[in-house]
């Protein structure tokens, strides 16, 4: 399989190539993935493992070999008589076909997109007929393939049967392209992929797929957050986009507009200064006016000046005699108080010394006002003492009095209590001697106490 893919390689170093190694792409991840756990073993053990590592190493063998095809074409001269008459009288043939195949397919190439600028006649009888063409050509590409494919074939086989050749062949590196290259170093890690797959256990395998497993799911969650941050900042430069474009469509309305205000201040600058030289003149003109004016009217102003001074002279000196009299009435004035003043100052000291004395004493007086108020004091308050004394005694005497009275009361309303309580046990009309006896010295006993005797109270018969 691997031949039928690179059949056409060596000599059309294309997007074929590219094709190839990005298929192969994915296998160096995976086993740089893989490198982080080591299987054990380190020899195959079976025979199916063996097979299976001899037939990729041989396909990595004629791959190069394959990829080194271009080179001998292009350079004949130089390796015919390393490679032999053989070899090269194949590559030739082989180098031939290719040539063709490519022209076969450049044409065709050419006559697709011809009819693809025709789609528009695609109900013409002529192109159907070119389209029938075309189908005709795809299917005469066929042998032709199959021709480069038996070629390809037949060169791997004679070198395969002179090593010496294909050793001198795969030494000249330097003449393979680098799409080739990339695809045999691919193809390199494939094989020490799968040789570490083929010594790995069940359990290893197991271990290293769920080790991939999770290195996939936190790359799809790596990848779900990278696609949510570039949604982001797409949204983000987007509407950074339509600020600066905001902005720029107000800063270029604020230049128009600058350039507006300019234009309009020039103007009025302009109007300004015509304005300007204007008033100056007008002005001018009124000063010189003005000046003359200003001219006559201090002549004017001179003349009633002197007037003036003249007028104010003889003023002055009747002002000044006025001035002369009043300062002698005032020298006059000021003398008179002074003598008056004098006089009254010593009335004044003779009125302080009587008022010192008089201080002394009514010092003198207060201090005997105090001595008799003090006593007053003292006697007042003896005065006070004995009143509340009388006044308690007189409440005290009244308390006694109201207190007698009450007792006085209480017994008497006793003693009526019990006579009758003793007249209704007895039951009798009167009093035996003996009763009246004891009566007799109990009134004596309660007078002989402090106790009013209480009057007998006479019942009525029943």
């Amino acid at each position: 399989m691997a031949l039928d893919v690179l059949a056409v390689g060596p000599l059309y170093q294309g997007p074929d190539m590219s094709r190839v190694r990005l298929v192969a792409e994915p296998s160096i991840k995976s086993a740089s993935s893989l490198k982080s756990s080591v299987p054990l073993n380190t020899k195959l053990t079976t025979i199916e493992t063996k097979r299976i590592m001899s037939v990729l190493d041989e396909t990595i063998q004629k791959v190069e070999l394959v990829t080194l095809l271009g080179c001998v074409a292009s350079n004949q001269e130089g390796l015919e008589d390393m490679l032999g008459k053989d070899i090269t009288r194949a590559v030739n043939e082989h180098e031939h076909l290719c040539q063709t195949l490519l022209d076969h397919l450049g044409h065709l190439q050419e006559e697709e997109r011809r009819s693809k600028e025709e789609e528009d006649f695609e109900e013409e009888a002529w192109f159907k007929d070119h389209v029938r063409s075309i189908e005709r050509q795809k299917s005469h590409l066929l042998p032709l393939k199959q021709q480069v494919k038996d070629s390809t074939k037949n060169i791997l086989r004679l070198l395969l049967k002179n090593p010496q050749a294909a050793g001198l062949l795969q030494m000249q590196t330097q003449g393979r392209s680098a799409g080739a290259q990339r695809f045999i170093e691919s193809l390199v890690e494939l094989r020490g992929f799968l040789f570490e797959k083929l010594l790995t256990s069940p359990m290893e395998a197991r271990d290293k797929t769920q080790f991939v497993q999770d290195i996939t799911k936190r790359n799809k969650r790596n990848q779900e957050v990278i696609d949510a941050l570039e949604n982001e900042l797409a949204a983000r430069m987007k509407n950074r986009a339509a600020e600066v474009e905001k902005e720029n469509f107000v800063v270029q309305e604020l230049k128009n507009h600058l350039h507006q205000v300019l234009k309009f201040s020039e103007n009025s600058l302009f109007r300004t200064k015509q304005e300007a030289e204007k008033q100056q003149k007008a002005d001018f003109r009124a000063s010189q006016a003005r000046v003359a004016k200003i001219q006559q009217d201090i002549l004017q102003l001179r003349s009633q000046h002197h007037n003036l001074v003249m007028e104010n002279r003889e003023a002055e000196q009747a002002l000044r005699k006025k001035k002369y009299k009043v300062e002698t009435e005032i020298e006059n004035w000021i003398q008179k108080y002074d003598t008056e003043m004098g006089e009254k100052q010593d009335e004044y000291e003779e009125l302080d010394i009587i008022h010192r004395e008089e201080k002394v004493q009514l010092e003198e007086l207060k201090q005997r006002y105090d001595v008799l108020v003090e006593e007053f004091t003292q006697i007042r308050e003896e005065r006070e003492i004995n009143s509340k004394k009388r006044l308690e005694d007189e409440q005290e005497l009244v308390r006694m009095v109201r207190a007698a009275t009450l007792i006085q009361a209480m017994w008497k309303g006793y003693l009526v209590r019990s006579m009758l309580s003793s007249k209704k046990k007895k039951r009798g009309k009167g009093k035996s001697k003996d009763e009246k006896g004891k009566e007799n010295a109990k009134g004596q006993e309660a007078t002989e106490r402090g106790i009013p005797e209480v009057t007998a109270l006479t019942l009525p018969q029943h």
